[in-house]
């Protein structure tokens, strides 16, 4: 085995193990690059530098655009999707205003806390039913 062949299965294996320190999964797919010529310098041992620079760039541009197509986020549906997002948990809830909506903003208190509420000006004390979140307002219509 050539220094150079060993140089590429090195960096291989040092970018596959850098994604345990930056996981981000973009490392990973240079380290399967980098191992694609360390395989090619198996079947071609005297292909230049700039070639074997050439080969990686070309395994490395085909490789992640792959990944990002058929591969990211095939992961395990979530048993809780809305785990961690406050705002749409409180869809289709019904709380009383806080605060009166004018101008299309108010404040419903859901808890201990305080949330903006937009929608159809309404007087305080009104029942209403939250119908969606945006920038982390909650969008209100009247209760029935």
């Amino acid at each position: 085995m050539t220094g150079t062949q060993i140089a590429w299965a090195a960096v291989a294996l040092l970018l596959i193990a850098g994604e345990t320190v930056a996981p981000g999964v973009f490392l990973v797919w240079a380290g399967i690059a980098a191992g694609g010529v360390f395989l090619v310098l198996l079947a071609v041992p005297g292909l230049p530098l700039v070639w074997q620079a050439v080969v990686f760039c070309v395994f490395a541009a085909v490789l992640v655009p792959v990944y990002l197509k058929f591969l990211r986020g095939r992961g395990r549906p979530s048993e809780q999707p809305l785990l961690n997002r406050r705002g749409e948990q409180l869809v289709g809830q019904v709380h009383v205003l806080e605060q009166a909506i004018v101008d299309g903003r108010g404040r419903l208190k859901i808890g201990d806390a305080f949330w903006i509420a937009e929608g159809p000006d309404l007087p305080q004390g009104v029942r209403v039913r939250i119908t969606g979140v945006r920038d982390m307002a909650l969008q209100v219509v009247p209760a029935e």
